[in-house]
């Protein structure tokens, strides 16, 4: 048997690096393993035939190859090396270019590479400075009126697509030279398409005209939920009673019912805004709307995202019946289908190649969320392996081959290798809390900041403070003023791990400890 594959992405055989990837299914192959041969093409392999060892639907193992480079293949204990392929079907010339696209809260980011992993440009448009306009801080609207509420205008993201496009155009970027693009953004954020939005707008993108023209009556609702939002706690609470209690929907979806969470924001769209829900035509992810607009159609959620809506079946991957019954009636025709992490969407609209010279062959590959793609871009794929993502929230995650989800993590499906998962802890409060410390006690300079990190004992002295402004998840604390903290002292002979048996803490009221006695932000201990 000859299987042909698209390598989804790998690290340069030159470099001795890993190829990691997950083979979708081949024809024929009933066995656990067989034994084939696979034809790879760029991405640093020479084309031609390999030996290799196969498990259907899961891992595939190289067992020998060379780079185009010279370098060989990596190979790993028993001289084999986990490689990754996506969709069959189609190679990619030499010279070929890659966009990588980041919609985060605060900006939206490019990396281009080419076949070779290598850094060939980058780009980005930050919201607050650059789209002035839209009277954003941090990338969000605060509501004065709603505690609690935080949304950010989705007109903002489409001009911030056209903004990075023609700044890309000016400086000479070439365009024509991009194989594929594909993106990650903030997670459960929610986007509105309003009825005949896709027939009427989307598919029919005219090159003559930003898309930000064209796009100002496709939404029900101009002001998308965001992840930083916490309204939604009466919501939270129907949906784990008719889902039988948190533990029930934590087994689920892989989550309890969280405010940010896509299906509680929906749930009160349908209650507090009920015209806006019935003229809802589709409800994307950040990342499916952003893929959309490159498609010139709805993209399909993938399902690493989707595990953040409340919504979805964690193990069987489809849209569960009993948690669409329990967010809003209908809701199903308004979410569509989902679709594999790294699975192929479809073809860059013709709105793009004839407006920036794009090639008409550029795929789009779907977007997932931020999280999920750190995961990727770390290239993590053994169980054990942790990783901390310090952003505009902090996490913590690995992969595991069990779902085990508990009440305060989250699982959701690792976006590189649908036979595991992925554990994750949140921290909402990140970096907005610790640029508004360097603000007061540094000046605004991170430098500064650095100097008195260093300045400060090792683990504070035993101290630990958990410094937020917003609501936050974990641990529970509510978002009540600026600048606040939870603070409390941890034994010298205690471990990090245990911190959660010392219950006593003491709330400070509008001041947190001096950045110089600051040496631990933050620490999650299970």
């Amino acid at each position: 048997m000859q299987v042909m594959a698209q390598v989804g992405y790998q690290y340069p055989a030159a470099a001795g690096g890993r190829v990691p990837g997950v083979l979708e299914a081949v024809d024929g192959c009933s066995s656990s393993t067989a034994s084939s041969s696979l034809q790879l093409h760029g991405g640093g392999m020479r084309s031609g035939a390999m030996s290799v060892k196969l498990r259907c639907c899961g891992s595939l193992f190289l067992e020998c190859g060379r780079g185009r480079n010279g370098g060989r293949v990596r190979r790993r204990g028993a001289a084999v090396v986990p490689v990754i392929v996506g969709c069959s079907g189609f190679e990619f010339p030499p010279d070929a270019l890659f966009l990588g696209f980041d919609s985060s809260t605060q900006s939206l980011k490019v990396t281009a590479i080419d076949s070779e992993l290598r850094l060939v440009k980058t780009a980005k448009v930050n919201y607050d400075a650059d789209l002035k306009h839209y009277g954003t801080k941090d990338g969000v609207h605060r509501d004065p009126h709603v505690k609690g509420r935080y949304t950010a205008p989705a007109l903002m993201w489409v001009e911030a697509l056209d903004m990075m496009l023609t700044k890309l155009a000016e400086d000479g970027f070439p365009f024509h030279k991009v194989y594929a693009i594909s993106g990650s953004a903030q997670q459960h954020g929610s986007v509105f398409w309003a009825q005949g939005a896709r027939d009427s707008l989307l598919k029919n993108l005219d090159p003559s005209k930003s898309l930000l023209s064209q796009l100002q009556n496709a939404f029900a609702t101009k002001e998308s939920p965001m992840w930083m939002d916490s309204t939604t706690s009466a919501q939270c609470h129907a949906i784990e009673e008719a889902l039988g209690g948190a533990a029930g929907v934590t087994a689920l979806t892989g989550s309890r019912s969280l405010e940010r969470y896509t299906g509680p924001q929906i749930r009160r769209i349908y209650e507090t805004q009920e015209d806006v829900y019935h003229a809802t035509e589709r409800v994307s992810l950040i990342s499916s709307f952003m893929a959309s607009l490159l498609l010139g159609d709805y993209a399909a959620i993938d399902h690493s995202d989707a595990a953040g809506m409340t919504l979805m079946d964690l193990h069987h991957r489809n849209w569960s019946p009993d948690a669409l019954n329990a967010t809003a009636p209908g809701l199903l025709d308004k979410l569509g289908p989902l679709a594999l992490p790294h699975s192929i969407a479809g073809k860059l609209h013709p709105y793009y190649v004839e407006r920036y010279n794009f090639s008409p062959n550029c795929q789009i590959v779907t977007w997932s969320g931020d999280n999920p793609c750190s995961l990727a871009g770390l290239a993590m794929t053994r169980p054990g392996d942790i990783a901390i993502s310090l952003g505009t929230g902090d996490t913590v995650f690995g992969v595991t081959h069990d779902s085990h989800p508990g009440l305060d993590g989250h699982v959701f499906p690792n976006p590189v290798d649908p036979n595991s998962y992925v554990a994750m802890l949140v921290h909402k409060n990140g970096s907005l809390s610790r640029e508004e410390v360097r603000n007061q006690k540094a000046n605004g300079s991170w430098e500064a900041f650095n100097e008195l990190l260093d300045k400060s004992p090792p683990l504070n002295e035993g101290k630990m403070g958990f410094y937020y402004k917003e609501w936050e998840s974990l641990p529970p604390l509510p978002g009540e003023a600026e600048s606040m903290c939870n603070f409390f002292s941890i034994p010298h002979n205690s471990s990090i791990a245990a911190s959660e048996s010392h219950s006593s803490t003491r709330r400070l009221p509008s001041v947190c400890p001096s950045t110089e006695s600051l040496k631990l932000l933050h620490c999650s201990g299970s």
